[in-house]
């Protein structure tokens, strides 16, 4: 599956979306472009099924790439365990409309 360019070079893809994880698995739910929120997706889904599995080798993968260490503890104790039983689709988005500034399609992405 071939991954967005955002318009980004990859590193600063990959930062992004780090930091986006990370901000979803904080508060729950982010407002931001349609096409970022499907990527985000695919990402968030990774982490939480690999969050699923508490053993150390899924904590050193998620610590690899969640950014901030009270993130990574409240996603093994609270957000993983409710999804025990779900094979997937732990996120929704929803399409907002354009943004104001640039007309760019706005979405809500937000953990189920």
């Amino acid at each position: 599956m071939p991954q967005r360019k955002l318009g980004r070079t990859a590193d600063h893809r990959r930062a992004m979306m780090r930091g986006m994880v990370t901000f979803l698995l904080e508060n729950g739910k982010i407002e931001t472009t349609v096409t970022r929120a499907k990527e985000l997706r695919s990402a968030v889904e990774k982490i939480i099924t690999v969050s699923k599995n508490s053993d150390l080798h899924s904590k050193r993968k998620v610590f690899s790439y969640v950014t901030k260490e009270s993130v990574v503890t409240k996603l093994f104790n609270e957000i993983a365990p409710k999804y025990t039983d779900v094979k997937g689709g732990y996120t929704r988005i929803i399409k907002l409309g354009p943004r104001r500034g640039d007309a760019a399609e706005m979405a809500l992405i937000e953990l189920i």
